[in-house]
């Protein structure tokens, strides 16, 4: 609302004259502008503002839309790509109870405005701490990366410790953000894997143990989509320098493969973004942090954390923050962390998921995507000059496969999916240079055998047409 047109702004409340002629009159100023007294004359800008006329209401929504409609979604494409944002069933409760108006813009909570959802996101917490076997859980970070960046700063804090090693692994785009979190207090430093297996080089890792270790981080499955079986040993190597073993983990492999805590992990983080959340380019992520019960643990969460209590009222419980004191919420800057934004709203579309399926479901979701996993492999492998998977180890919903020796770029090879209405696998060639033309493909419970067969053929016609390009190309060198 200006001076010379005082209606009421349909988007901005509060612009009706009369509630304004009373809420000034309450705080005891006669004009909007006294409020802005305590700004100097000079900073203030006298002058209306250069804002060109605006579309109406339709033809902003058709010009978005249009905008919008560039898009191809997996809807439209069959999908192959995972690489940390991966295309799972959502059940159709995540999205009722996610956009219900008390959950849509859940923050993280404050009592005053709390309608249930302390509640909810200790129910999640309870339901990712029974499915990692681990007790304590945190209300969510933004994604894997920041989860694992956050776990590896409370192992610094822990220990005193300036160093984490890694595996070389990991997601070149995770390890960016994990560098940024931990710069320049703890350096990051990356440990060779086994060239047929990808399993993380032991002898490597003993040699770069040290006293300054804070912590070894792995995952697993690892982002090369392979299963690390040497958990066990990983720990025992770190807990023998008194360093704290970190797992990030897909928590969608958990109805199948043991919990990381039963390998001696002390943390375990990861994405929650298979357990009830769509595929978002550039957003909707979410991530996780789970430890033992353990005071010198839980003291170093810079996130909150919810519990249950009882009240005043025999027999009636609450819901609220445990141990707020560490979080830089009541220390402010003397905090360890910020806290930040949470996506608290993730976590009860987690905490749906989790409940929706249980046990059981968890099981029937692991093992429907290996054995969906397991076939695609097989039936890639048969193509002449593919391997599939590049590496010599178990799987659980991606793998490498590797085109080096087809002619053919992976490049190529995925233009011609999408010419055929199908997103290929994540290119590795530039992140993964020393894997050679190498694409990591995903394999979920929603692919059916039928989808597989049409990917699995499209690239046997792929590769075919390089046959057919030679043929032609000697007949005119003939002629």
């Amino acid at each position: 609302m200006t001076k010379q047109n005082k209606v009421a702004h349909p988007y901005i409340p509060n612009t009706v004259p009369e509630v304004q002629e009373e809420m000034l009159k309450e705080i005891g100023a006669k004009t909007i502008d006294e409020l802005f007294d305590g700004i100097p004359e000079e900073l203030q800008y006298k002058k209306d503002l250069n804002i060109p006329e605006a579309l109406s209401e339709y033809e902003l929504r058709r010009y978005i839309e249009g905008i919008l409609n560039k898009n191809i979604n997996t809807k439209e494409y069959l999908n192959f790509l995972g690489a940390g944002c991966w295309n799972h069933y959502v059940p159709a409760v995540c999205d009722e109870v996610n956009q219900r108006a008390e959950f849509l813009t859940a923050y993280a909570g404050d009592p005053y405005e709390d309608h249930g959802r302390y509640q909810a996101l200790f129910e999640y917490q309870s339901l990712m701490a029974e499915l990692v076997d681990m007790d304590v859980v945190n209300v969510p970070t933004f994604d894997w990366a920041q989860a694992a960046a956050t776990s590896i700063r409370m192992a610094g804090r822990i220990t005193g410790r300036k160093e984490v090693l890694l595996p070389k692994t990991i997601s070149p785009d995770r390890l960016k953000i994990i560098k940024n979190y931990c710069s320049p207090y703890i350096e990051c430093v990356l440990v060779d894997y086994e060239e047929g297996s990808g399993q993380i080089n032991l002898s490597d890792l003993e040699d770069k143990l040290s006293s300054n270790t804070a912590a070894v981080y792995f995952e697993n499955p690892s982002y090369l989509g392979f299963i690390e079986t040497k958990g066990q040993k990983i720990s025992k190597l770190a807990k023998s320098y008194d360093a704290i073993t970190i797992v990030g983990v897909d928590p969608s492999s958990l109805g199948v493969l043991a919990p990381p805590s039963q390998y001696g992990a002390d943390i375990v983080c990861g994405d929650l973004q298979p357990l009830g959340m769509h595929m978002n380019y550039g957003g909707g992520q979410s991530g996780f942090i789970a430890t033992m019960d353990d005071l010198t643990f839980i003291q170093e969460y810079p996130s909150r954390l919810f519990g249950i209590a009882p009240t005043v009222v025999e027999g009636e419980y609450g819901f609220g923050d445990v141990f707020y004191d560490r979080t830089s919420f009541a220390s402010r800057e003397k905090g360890k962390e910020s806290v930040g934004t949470q996506t608290a709203l993730w976590g009860i579309t987690a905490g749906v998921y989790l409940s929706l399926l249980g046990p059981n479901g968890m099981y029937e979701l692991g093992k429907s995507i290996m054995q969906k996993s397991q076939y695609a492999m097989g039936q890639l492998g048969n193509i002449p000059n593919v391997v599939a998977s590049r590496f010599e180890s178990t799987n659980f919903k991606e793998f490498v496969v590797d085109f080096s020796h087809t002619g053919k770029s992976v490049k190529e090879i995925n233009q011609y999916l999408l010419d055929n209405g199908i997103f290929g696998g994540k290119d590795l060639s530039e992140e993964f240079p020393e894997l050679g033309q190498c694409s990591l493909f995903c394999i979920t419970e929603i692919h059916s055998k039928e989808d597989i067969d049409r990917l699995v053929s499209t690239i046997q016609k792929c590769i075919d047409s390089i046959g057919s390009n030679q043929e032609r190309n000697g007949v005119h060198a003939k002629n």
